[in-house]
C-alpha cells in the first residue's frame, strides 16, 4: 500500500470516467526561482482518461478533464504524492521523455502499466544528432523523415543498426551518436509506435508539456517573481486544484475548518 494511504491522508480525487477507460499518467519538470537557492525544479504529474481527449482540429486533441500533482522536492516524495492519483485504475499508460527515474518508478510501483516513450522526444534525439552529422539541410531533412516513418512502423531495431554503422564526421557527432544509440537501446521496448497507434493509444506527451505552461509557469514564472519554498508549493497546489476544477472541494474544506 502506498505511504500516502498509510499516513491517513485524505484519498486523492477520482476521475469521472468509465471503469473501462484507459488512464494516461505523465510526469515532467520545469524551473522556478527560489529565494536564496536559485532555480529549482518543480515536478508536475497529470492524470486523465482517454475519453477526456476531444478532437479540436485535424491531428490535434484537447484534454477536457485532468487531475494534477505539483511538488518542489525530490523524486521519491513526488511519486509518493502522485501514486494515489493513479493506483486505483486498471488500464494505465505512462508516457515519459526517457528519464530513468520515471521508468524505475513505473516498473517498481505500476508494473501493470504500459510504458511509452514520447514519440517527439525520440525524434528530437535523432534530430540533435542529425544536426551535427549532416551539414546539408535537405539531406538531413530527408534522413529524418525516413526515420520517422520507420519509427511508426516498429522499426526501431533497424534504426539502431543503421546508427551503429554510421561513421561520425567529427567528435561532436560521434558523441551525439553514442548518446542516441544508448537512448534508443534503453527505450526500444517502449517505442513500438505502430502497435500503440493501432491499439488506439496516444504516443505523445504534449499534454504534460502544455500543463506546465498552464498550471505552473503562467502563475509561478511571472516577471521578477522570487518564491520561498513554502510559498511556491502552496501556490502550485492551488493552481493544481483550480485547473482540475476541484475548487469547490477546497472551499468546502476551508468552510469545514472554520
Amino acid at each position: 500500500m502506498n505511504k500516502a494511504y498509510d499516513q491517513g491522508v485524505k484519498p486523492a480525487p477520482v476521475l469521472d470516467i468509465p471503469p473501462s477507460d484507459t488512464v494516461y499518467a505523465m510526469v515532467d519538470g520545469s524551473m522556478v526561482f527560489i529565494r536564496e537557492q536559485g532555480w529549482k525544479e518543480i515536478k508536475l504529474g497529470r492524470v486523465y482518461g482517454a475519453s477526456s481527449c476531444v478532437p479540436v482540429q485535424t491531428g490535434r486533441q484537447q484534454v477536457t478533464d485532468s487531475l494534477y500533482v505539483c511538488h518542489l522536492g525530490n523524486n521519491k516524495d513526488f511519486f509518493n504524492k502522485f501514486d494515489p492519483y493513479i493506483d486505483r485504475y486498471k488500464q494505465k499508460v505512462i508516457i515519459g521523455d526517457g528519464a530513468r527515474c520515471i521508468w524505475r518508478w513505473a516498473e517498481d510501483f505500476h508494473s501493470d502499466a504500459l510504458q511509452i516513450l514520447d514519440f517527439f522526444h525520440a525524434v528530437e534525439k535523432l534530430g540533435i544528432y542529425a544536426t551535427a552529422e549532416f551539414a546539408d539541410d535537405k539531406v538531413r531533412g530527408k534522413w529524418l523523415d525516413r526515420q520517422k516513418i520507420r519509427l511508426k512502423n516498429n522499426q526501431v531495431g533497424d534504426i539502431i543498426q543503421e546508427l551503429k554503422g554510421h561513421k561520425a564526421r567529427n567528435s561532436k557527432a560521434a558523441r551525439l551518436l553514442m548518446q542516441v544509440v544508448g537512448y534508443y537501446q534503453s527505450n526500444a521496448v517502449r517505442m513500438q509506435y505502430k502497435t500503440y497507434l493501432e491499439q488506439g493509444y496516444l504516443i505523445g506527451s504534449g499534454a504534460i508539456e502544455s500543463a506546465h505552461r498552464n498550471v505552473v509557469q503562467q502563475r509561478l514564472k511571472l516577471s521578477g517573481q522570487r518564491w520561498s519554498p513554502q510559498g511556491v508549493q502552496a501556490m502550485a497546489n492551488l493552481r493544481a486544484c483550480k485547473k482540475a476544477n476541484q475548487w469547490k472541494i477546497l472551499i468546502d474544506c476551508i468552510k469545514g475548518a472554520a
